[in-house]
């Protein structure tokens, strides 16, 4: 089951990112990043009441760092995409999110099979040449914006190493706390940088839609992690880019490149080594 959530989590952030970037581009990053997230709170609260949970003061503080960490991943890719090259951010981000879960399972313990194993191999490279084929040409002479790409990775991998700490009968309502948590740096940097952020106008708030789609990500995730090891999961679900080409080339007609369908291929070949372990 773990595999099958994993999947189902990654296929949820492809399609949020997919319709995500559409709507931004009519009304700004971090004016959809904020109708998503308070969307997503909606949906995360109305599933919590419904599925109940015991959390513990430990998940509730694990569930607060999650927040911390995916808030601060997504400001840092916002703005490294806003100022930087797409093409440097948008990979470099996607393999830390898959990297630093790895490093923390790897470290506390988890030993996937060599299988599994040689899937996450093959899996990095995939995430790699799937993201930095998302993103269309650039200006020159633009800084590289490497940095804010690290940073975004180190909080979305680190969001979900803290989320792996939640415990089973906590069920769904310490991801309120993550949700409500994950605003804060979205709106602090988005502020700090002078751009506009709150949604002013009813089509703006069209972003809430995708809510709860990332509130099925979430959970879908949590219950990944609570099934399988945390290194395998967090591969897992970094293959979400994956979805977003394959939704743009269905419904944008969008022609997958070279690099890209060798990703497709790589992805493909990951995710079957894994299920067979």
């Amino acid at each position: 089951m773990a595999i099958l959530f994993a999947l189902i989590s990654a296929t949820a952030w492809g399609v949020s990112d997919f319709f995500g970037g559409t709507i931004s581009k009519r009304h700004g990053p971090w004016v959809t990043a904020v109708a998503v997230q308070i969307g997503a709170l909606v949906a995360t609260g109305c599933a919590a009441a419904v599925l109940g949970g015991t959390p513990t003061s430990a998940d509730w503080a694990w569930a607060a760092a999650a927040g911390l960490g995916v808030g601060a991943g997504t400001a840092f890719l916002f703005r490294g995409l806003s100022t930087g090259r797409m093409s440097v951010v948008a990979p470099v981000s996607a393999i830390g999110s898959a990297l630093v879960p790895v490093a923390v399972a790897v470290s506390t313990g988890e030993r996937p099979g060599p299988l599994a194993g040689l899937g996450i191999v093959i899996a990095l490279p995939a995430i790699w040449l799937i993201a930095s084929g998302t993103v269309e040409p650039e200006a020159a002479g633009r800084p590289a914006g490497t940095l804010d790409g690290v940073l975004a990775g180190i909080g979305f991998g680190a969001g979900f190493a803290c989320i792996d700490r939640i415990g089973s009968a906590a069920e769904l309502t310490p991801l309120v706390a993550t949700q409500v948590v994950s605003l804060l740096p979205v709106v602090i940097l988005a502020a700090w940088t002078g751009q506009p952020f709150w949604p002013r106008s009813r089509s703006a708030w069209v972003g809430a839609w995708l809510g709860p789609i990332g509130t099925g990500a979430n959970a879908c995730l949590l219950w990944a992690v609570q099934a399988g090891m945390l290194s395998v999961v967090s591969v897992l679900v970094s293959l979400y880019p994956a979805v977003t080409v394959a939704l743009a080339a269905i419904i944008l007609r969008e022609r997958i490149h070279r690099a890209q369908g060798i990703g497709l291929v790589l992805a493909g070949l990951a995710v079957g080594l894994i299920s067979k372990a």
